[in-house]
Formats: structure tokens, C-alpha cells, sequence
């Protein structure tokens, strides 16, 4: 249980970029009345920045 438990906190970083701040871009983008690029929809734009962003993260250990 407890190597779950260190899994889980491993990963939380790309979590939380998919649970959070994908969804926070594509609202700002939404209120903003901007674009995504590619003609990609606002969330799947935001996701792919989350998502990436998250990943990077687990695996430097540091947002920035």
C-alpha cells in the first residue's frame, strides 16, 4: 500500500497539469476569445500544455 501511496505523489505533478491547469487554459483562452492553434479545440490545446508541462515536472522534480 504504501509503494501506491509513493506512486500516486510521484505522478501528482502531470495530475495536476491535466486536472488543472489544462482546464485553467482553456477557460482563460475561452474568456480571452483566443484561438488555439492548429485549429485545435481550447481544452485539447490546454492539455497538451498541462500535460507536458506536468511530465516535465516529474521528471526534473521542479516547476520551473
Amino acid at each position: 500500500m504504501e509503494n501506491v501511496f509513493k506512486q500516486i505523489f510521484y505522478w501528482m505533478p502531470f495530475f495536476f497539469g491535466i486536472g488543472f491547469i489544462a482546464p485553467l487554459i482553456a477557460q482563460t483562452m475561452n474568456l480571452w476569445h483566443w484561438q488555439a492553434p492548429f485549429g485545435l479545440p481550447n481544452i485539447t490545446f490546454g492539455l497538451i500544455i498541462g500535460g507536458v508541462w506536468g511530465l516535465q515536472t516529474v521528471i526534473r522534480g521542479r516547476w520551473i
